[in-house]
């Protein structure tokens, strides 16, 4: 049975996309440190760096760096320029609020520089298209714990959204052992989360 990384790498296979399959995504209170699921990650994964504080997010990204590059796991961090130049990481993501207020980012960027950002409308695909980012983590694909709310897109809006953009998508929200393979004709890159990794830690889950 195929597990979490066959599965990425087959949406990313279809997709013919030189983009990671995975995006590990850390979170204040969920997963601060990921440090212990780097090993666990397959060559060519990515890890974005998130928090609310600027010096959590630079002792994490520090941190992360020593693990990641031997290992060919890209690092990203969220909102923030002056430490993806600093440090010199793959990439950055951009708050979805933000992508309007970035029309200049391009000029620094440079050759293999990621940039991401989230999505959680049609309307907001096409922003980020137009301001030229190149792959958006949509969401919620299914219901999710932090959000139970939230009305999700499900697989098939889901992939009736990623042909309508230009932009990579990955897909993002719920996706666990049960809903990842439903996502496999939808047209995405790949998957990001956080509950996504919970098992990857040890022997990886078979899905189906």
């Amino acid at each position: 049975m195929p597990t979490l990384t066959d599965l990425a790498r087959r949406l990313n296979r279809r997709a013919c996309s030189p983009l990671p399959p995975l995006i590990l995504m850390t979170d204040d209170d969920r997963l601060p440190d990921p440090s212990g699921l780097v090993a666990h990650l397959p060559k060519g994964s990515a890890i974005l760096v998130r928090s609310r504080k600027a010096l959590d997010r630079e002792q994490r990204a520090r941190r992360l760096i020593p693990l990641c590059r031997p290992r060919g796991i890209k690092l990203l961090v969220a909102d923030d320029i002056g430490l993806a130049m600093g440090l010199g990481l793959d990439g950055l993501h951009i708050p979805e609020a933000k992508v309007r207020d970035l029309p200049l980012w391009h000029i620094w960027r440079r050759p293999g520089f990621l940039v991401t950002t989230s999505a959680h409308s049609l309307a907001a695909l096409h922003r980020a298209a137009r301001a030229g980012v190149d792959a958006a983590l949509l969401s919620p694909v299914f219901s999710t714990g932090s959000h139970p709310n939230a009305r999700q897109l499900g697989p098939t809006r889901f992939g009736i959204w990623t042909g309508e953009t230009c932009l990579a998508i990955y897909g993002l929200g719920g996706i666990d052992s049960k809903q990842a393979a439903r996502l496999l004709n939808s047209g995405a890159v790949g998957m990001a989360g956080i509950d996504l990794f919970k098992d990857i830690s040890g022997k990886e889950v078979p899905f189906g």
